[in-house]
């Protein structure tokens, strides 16, 4: 276990920070979010590489290495590390690397050059009709110092901070559809409590065409029908809160990350769960998201914002055609939410129709 390099000083830091750069402000907690990477922020790589490695080695897990820093965040076309940035400390509070589908290459043997492509298997249909339309996400994180509640309003809102830039990032992506990526649990984690949280993962959101499959699964050591005897509601919302209940029996909750991704769409996919060997052997889950399918409070709490700063900066430059066309833009905006709430209420019924079916069968 390497120690962990000293941080990089502030002043080096914000000299990166070019205006250039940022993408937006936080909905709440005064913060902003900036886009960087390697190669045009090499002073910041090392700041997220070694705030990375702080918050995961506190989780049970990180590299071992004195920075978190691997070669996707170093190659040609690097990952790029979406932050968040408290301009009143002038500290990092947290991040996540992202690739977007048109960036991602294909080596000889037609594998991805990404990162889950150690751990799982990806079908021809998904690298054909999904990959070129999917933003893979990865290493999330949250700075220690950001994760106590005496951090005040900067620690509070850390992580609704980051899904700010994530729902802007669907925004400005407009040719991308889909998040992919991993949630994380560390080998300390309840064994029971994991299993049932899986359990739970392959009940409401399991994919059925073997779009991405993992190399390793992870062996699942509790009793099926027990688990289904605990989890026996066919109700999302019924059933999580059975979920919840067991797994604060153990002594734990359930990851905030895991806990997030679950209530952001009805339709996730899940795609199960392997072993990290490269990270301190961590269980690592793979799952996408359909932009359309993300619930519709989550979109206006980390949405509405972001058209609005948008429309500020269009008055400003364009004022008259702004005037002209605010009252249309609005509409269509309306207009696309109610084709996406059919949309969603179409699936949750085919779902419910196909539960059904299956427990009938049972």
């Amino acid at each position: 276990m390497q120690p962990i390099i000293a941080p990089i000083s502030t002043d080096i830091i914000k000299s990166e920070l070019t205006p250039a750069k940022k993408f937006r402000d936080t909905n709440k907690g005064g913060n902003e979010i900036y886009i960087v990477n390697h190669h045009d922020s090499p002073e910041i790589m090392k700041e997220i590489g070694r705030l990375r490695e702080e918050a995961f080695r506190d989780s049970g897990g990180g590299s071992g290495l004195a920075m978190d820093i691997d070669e996707f965040d170093t190659m040609e076309v690097p990952y790029q590390q979406l932050i968040v940035w408290d301009p009143d400390n002038e500290k990092i509070i947290g991040g996540y690397r992202f690739i977007a589908g048109p960036d991602i290459k294909i080596d000889e043997n037609g594998k991805p050059l990404l990162a889950t492509a150690h751990m799982f298997n990806f079908s021809e249909k998904f690298l054909k009709e999904y990959l070129p339309y999917t933003v893979e996400l990865g290493r999330s994180f949250i700075a220690p110092e950001y994760q106590s509640r005496q951090a005040g309003v900067k620690a509070l809102f850390a992580l609704d901070n980051l899904w700010d830039g994530l729902c802007a990032l669907a925004i400005e992506k407009r040719e991308l559809k889909y998040f992919f990526g991993k949630m994380t649990m560390y080998p300390d984690y309840n064994r029971e409590a994991r299993d049932l949280i899986q359990h739970f993962l392959f009940k409401h959101f399991e994919d059925k065409e073997g779009l991405v499959t993992p190399m390793e699964p992870l062996k699942i050591e509790t009793d099926r029908e027990y688990m289904d005897s605990i989890l026996n509601e066919d109700d999302f919302k019924e059933d999580y809160k059975l979920l919840n209940a067991a797994v604060r029996k153990h002594g734990v909750n359930i990851p905030p990350l895991v806990n997030a991704y679950m209530s952001l769409s009805p339709t996730m996919k899940m795609f199960g769960g392997g072993i990290n060997h490269e990270f301190s052997e961590a269980e690592e889950t793979c799952i996408m998201i359909d932009f359309d399918e993300i619930n519709q409070d989550k979109l206006e709490r980390h949405v509405d914002s972001f058209i609005n700063e948008k429309m500020g900066l269009m008055k400003k430059r364009f004022p008259v055609f702004a005037e002209n066309m605010g009252g249309k833009l609005k509409d269509m905006i309306m207009h696309k939410r109610e084709m996406i709430q059919a949309k969603r209420a179409a699936n949750i019924s085919r779902r419910k129709a196909r539960r059904a079916k299956r427990k009938n069968r049972q």
